[in-house]
């Protein structure tokens, strides 16, 4: 079967930045399923992946913007501390906010007495990414594949996709 809309696809993968390092790996660990076409996985990679089949291995390299996109500056903001739930704030933490798309993540810049810098821009944003991907496994989605998957509640959150 060919990986296509609607079928569960399982890979082995490991992704490299530009300089070749090392930046996720499914090495010694459980492959990645996900449903192609879900919107799940970044298009570069599902592009890449359209027409394949089991068996089949592949070097991708996904510019940003079919990646996790372009670094946009104005996601980098100086927020006042007191907006902040805990006192102790460091360089590199992660905050959940609210923003009109949703939940998003922000990593913390810079700090000083009155603000605290963020970046609301995927740690990937802007980056070229290398796959080096073996497909183990192509099947027709089930109902429940395709079922979305809140996470909040037991009998979603086995969901993988």
């Amino acid at each position: 079967m060919q990986i296509g809309s609607e079928t569960v696809v399982t890979i082995h993968y490991t992704l490299t930045d530009e300089k070749g390092v090392v930046l996720d790996s499914s090495a010694g660990e459980e492959p990645l399923s996900f449903v192609h076409g879900a919107g799940t996985m970044i298009p570069g990679l599902e592009k890449a992946l359209l027409g394949r089949s089991a068996g089949d291995a592949l070097k991708v390299s996904v510019a940003p913007a079919d990646g996790y996109g372009l670094r946009d500056e104005d996601l980098v903001q100086k927020v006042p501390r007191k907006n902040f739930p805990v006192e102790d704030v460091q360089v590199g933490m992660h905050f959940q906010t609210r923003s009109p798309s949703g939940p998003r993540i922000v990593t913390v810049l810079a700090t000083d007495d009155e603000n605290i810098t963020v970046d609301a821009n995927h740690p990937l944003a802007g980056a070229t990414l290398n796959f080096d991907v073996q497909v183990l496994e192509v099947r027709a989605a089930t109902p429940d594949d395709l079922a979305p998957s809140c996470g909040a509640c037991e009998s979603c959150s086995g969901h993988h996709h």
